[in-house]
């Protein structure tokens, strides 16, 4: 059941949170543009994800890093423009939010700009959320896997499978709530440690490779539509296998994910 699909209004922070009290999974799609911002929106999709991840399937490159900000407000504001009801949240790309100050510009203009009700940044950055919340501005942390740092990483590798690695990131997770973050996405983590997460949180937590339990789930649009470039993640799923269009494969991973249906344990680690 979804508590919000028939509301008129765009979803808010506040819809978002009564979700995860009510125990609703909450449903998240990535959206680069207008006519698939209108498609997700009128499948049900709870939340739109303005990803970096546009370098990689919109533009080619082999990571997020070559992403600006100018990509990004204007993608924001193509998807922004075309939804109704989904909660629209952007990224800050990389190097962009390396200080407070830096960090409020540039939410400023994704917000302005790009039409963004939320921004989303990696890491534990504690004093830059602390910032962007204090001058109002809502903020989506995400921890795991972090493409804007794949280079210090290493590649992209599943994150917090030793012990002291995971008890940082659960450390980090409840500093970034604390910090005043509302959302936390959790990214190529084992499921056991964000089901910990989820569970200690207040906010909602949305998982891309981090297990059913998370309070939401979050995929690559064309991962899930089966149509990227490069190698669909483990984490994924082909939705279109099982599809005549491209609205009942958003409509199936939809409802596949409120009905905790996905992730299944081969999406998992």
């Amino acid at each position: 059941m979804n508590l919000y699909a028939d509301a008129l209004k765009a979803l808010t922070i506040s819809d978002l949170a009564a979700m995860k009290r009510a125990g609703e999974k909450i449903s998240c799609l990535t959206a680069y543009d207008a006519s698939f911002s209108a498609l997700l929106d009128r499948a049900g999709i709870d939340v739109l994800l303005i990803g970096d991840s546009l370098g990689m399937v919109i533009q080619g490159h082999g990571s997020t890093l070559p992403v600006t900000l100018s990509d990004m407000v204007y993608h924001s504001r193509s998807v922004a423009m075309a939804r109704k009801r989904a909660f629209v949240v952007t990224d800050l790309p990389f190097a962009s939010y390396a200080t407070p100050e830096q960090a409020l510009l540039n939410a400023a203009s994704l917000m302005q700009l790009g039409g963004a009700q939320m921004v989303k940044l990696e890491g534990a950055k504690l004093d830059v959320i602390r910032f962007l919340v204090d001058q109002g501005i809502p903020v989506c942390g995400h921890l795991g896997l972090l493409p804007q740092s794949v280079n210090r990483l290493g590649g992209y590798k599943v994150q917090g499978r030793e012990e002291q690695q995971a008890k940082q990131i659960l450390a980090d997770a409840e500093k970034i709530e604390q910090a005043g973050a509302s959302l936390l996405v959790l990214e190529c983590v084992p499921a056991q440690l964000a089901a910990e997460i989820s569970q200690r949180l207040s906010i909602p937590t949305i998982g891309i490779g981090a297990g059913v339990d998370c309070d939401g789930q979050v995929l690559v649009l064309y991962d899930m539509l089966n149509i990227s470039t490069g190698k669909r993640p483990r984490f994924s799923k082909d939705f279109m296998a099982d599809a005549s269009s491209i609205e009942e494969a958003v409509r199936h991973y939809h409802q596949a994910v409120k009905s905790a249906q996905f992730p299944a344990s081969e999406h998992s680690y």
